[in-house]
């Protein structure tokens, strides 16, 4: 029998049952929401050989390339440019990191921390939708700050992607007329004396991408992640007694991976390559299941166990190799600060309804849960 991926979530805060049995073998077949089928890979060691691999090719353009959905594609989206193979890739993402430096991030501790306790001192009267009142207005505001988006903006592009992509192209052209201390002025700056500067689609292109994607991702990792810290009390009691651990902690809710699903690290395979003895052949599409690896007993024993005190450095939820995600300090930089206020602030927060009652979003390009209404 075929499985089609991605598989259902649950109500509540467990992996989906397909989960439990999916590494007995290192190759599944399955299908997409598109009905193109698929090569799942399945286990940590193949997961990250996979996503090093030259012969997989993320440029899902490529003619007869499995699609991730039947629904069209964003004209934005359409252009070879964002999927890029090496050495294309490889000066991209030079000139990316040049400008998304560790120092920047950690710059942006402050104001993490200011609005942290900003939207929590608005928490008056119990109950609070974790989701739309903390999660999502906090990694909003921290990428548009990153990125030099006026706050009085925000409600532009909220409504969807067309209009951040036009309103990402008037912000570049005002940053070019007067730069300041953000990301994009420095994206427009940013040069590499042999391989030249970002050209202004690419510019446009992926400071769209990380508006977009930035906080969403983030939001969803916050809320799932203050779940199964309520559904796990005594994790919760452990951390607010020590809070040194919380960065420990969020590796393993990273771990654990209940915000979502690998739909996006679709693949397509150029030449045959070879995966736990099973060829899977050229033109193929593959997934690399980055939450099944994050559950294999043999990098991660009793992987069911949700524990804050374990050494899960080693998880792969911002992917691995040449892809590995651009903001992964960032996401880290604001689940440390969120789930030390929340823990601080609140000693008796709850879920303020039955664990089973809480919704995952139906699109499978939209990740975490619906709404997350806590109590204390």
């Amino acid at each position: 029998m075929t499985l089609k991926f991605p598989f259902d979530w649950p109500p509540g805060a467990q992996p989906p049952e397909e989960l439990a049995k999916l590494r007995d073998e290192p190759v599944v077949r399955a299908v997409m929401p598109s009905g193109d089928p698929v090569y799942l890979v399945t286990r940590y060691a193949d997961v990250r050989a996979v996503l090093s691999d030259r012969r997989v090719s993320r440029n899902r353009e490529r003619p007869g390339a499995p699609r991730m959905t039947a629904a069209p594609r964003t004209k934005m989206f359409q252009n070879p440019k964002i999927d890029r193979d090496p050495p294309e890739h490889t000066r991209m993402r030079r000139l990316m990191t040049k400008a998304f430096t560790p120092s920047r991030i950690e710059r942006l501790g402050p104001y993490v921390e200011e609005v942290v306790v900003e939207l929590l001192d608005r928490w008056r009267r119990p109950p609070v939708d974790l989701v739309s009142e903390f999660a999502l207005p906090l990694t909003l505001r921290v990428i548009c700050r990153l990125l030099g988006v006026p706050v009085a903006d925000q409600e532009r592009f909220r409504t969807g992607l067309g209009e951040a992509w036009q309103y990402i192209g008037e912000l570049i052209e005002a940053k070019r007329a007067n730069p300041g201390d953000d990301l994009i002025s420095e994206l427009i700056e940013v040069h590499d004396d042999q391989d030249g500067r970002l050209s202004t689609h690419e510019l446009h292109v992926w400071s769209t991408v990380l508006l977009m994607a930035g906080h969403e991702t983030t939001a969803a990792q916050i809320g799932s992640g203050a779940v199964l810290l309520m559904r796990h009390p005594d994790q919760l009691a452990l951390l607010r007694e020590r809070p040194e651990r919380i960065p420990d902690a969020v590796e393993e809710l990273l771990r654990f991976q209940v915000a979502g699903h690998s739909l996006s690290m679709l693949r397509y395979v150029t030449e045959d390559i070879d995966v736990g003895g099973v060829t899977i052949p050229a033109g193929s599409g593959v997934v690399p299941v980055l939450e099944s690896a994050n559950f294999d007993e043999s990098v991660f024993p009793d992987p069911l166990r949700f524990d804050v005190t374990r050494d899960a450095r080693d998880q792969i939820a911002f992917s691995a190799g040449p892809h590995y995600c651009l903001g992964a300090a960032l996401a880290r930089l604001e689940l440390r600060i969120a789930f030390a206020a929340l823990i601080g602030r609140f000693p008796g927060l709850r879920l303020a309804v039955d664990v089973g009652e809480l919704r995952h979003h139906d699109n499978p390009l939209e990740l975490g849960f619906v709404e997350v209404p806590v109590t204390w």
